[in-house]
């Protein structure tokens, strides 16, 4: 076997609780032992895409490579499952800069609340009635008035999320842009959203917050009763997803494009 780049040497190996994320865990560890997170080279999460933004959210600051084996439901952020030769398919992996969008949310007792990312921030309705909700990029007034169940701002990694079940467009992971989406609008009812440079600060108001109150989550982050947020790219904050070549996030959210 050849030798493997001492970069690589120390993984750290975390499972979710599926029994199957489990029981790979534990072959892999006897193969490859393993490291704390924080001492580690790479951490490697064994589960599906749920469990892999929990732990890009756990460890976000950390500044180490994330390299996710499919051991889940959906596995669109993970590589194929394999027990052997896994150095050298950290070697051989090709890396994907994802940057978390920042949420800062004001409820309607004055308190600001600040989250982050990876996927989406979304606005939604918490009662029967539609939110009424106006929005700003950087700023300035684009649209007066939005009745809708509510709105999302997503970063391309997010797109093919729920970006997508509500008819977002998909983004190029390196592309510069965020997509600005409606759900299941009604007023302007043929507004579809927009697409936004990544340096833009979206600002959305809630119209009548106390008789439409309006929940704003980021990634699995609930603020409830809100009156206004502001959404805008983390400049300080780029993780490194690891892909076996040929299954690059790039060519997971290309190939999305053409699923009929």
């Amino acid at each position: 076997m050849s030798s493997s780049p001492a970069r690589f040497e120390r993984i750290a190996f975390l499972a979710s609780q599926a029994p199957e994320a489990e029981k790979a865990r534990e072959a892999l560890v006897r193969r490859y032992g393993d490291a704390k997170p924080e001492d580690s080279d790479v951490i490697v999460p064994l589960g599906g895409d749920g469990f892999m933004l929990r732990t890009l959210h756990k460890f976000m600051t950390a500044g180490k490579p994330f390299y996710g084996m499919h051991r889940g439901t959906v596995g669109f952020l993970m590589n194929e499952f394999r027990e052997e030769d896994l150095r050298e398919r950290l070697a051989a992996a090709q890396t994907t800069l994802i940057r978390p969008l920042v949420m800062r949310a004001l409820d309607a007792d004055g308190a600001t609340h600040e989250y982050r990312a990876i996927n989406e921030v979304s606005l939604f309705r918490q009662i029967y009635q539609a939110a009424r909700l106006r929005i700003l990029v950087d700023g300035k007034e684009r649209l007066d008035e939005l009745v809708a169940d509510g709105v999302l701002v997503a970063t391309p990694a997010g797109s093919t999320a729920y970006n997508l079940s509500v008819q977002g467009p998909i983004i190029p992971v390196g592309a510069p842009l965020l997509a600005l989406t409606p759900i299941s609008p009604f007023r302007p009812r043929h507004w579809r959203g927009a697409l936004l440079p990544d340096t833009a600060t979206v600002t959305i108001e809630v119209l009548e917050p106390e008789r439409r109150p309006v929940a704003a989550v980021a990634d699995h982050d609930e603020v409830r009763s809100i009156t206004r947020v502001d959404i805008r790219r983390d400049p300080d904050i780029a993780m490194r997803m690891m892909f076996d070549p040929g299954h690059n996030l790039d060519e997971r959210i290309l190939r999305e494009q053409f699923v009929h």
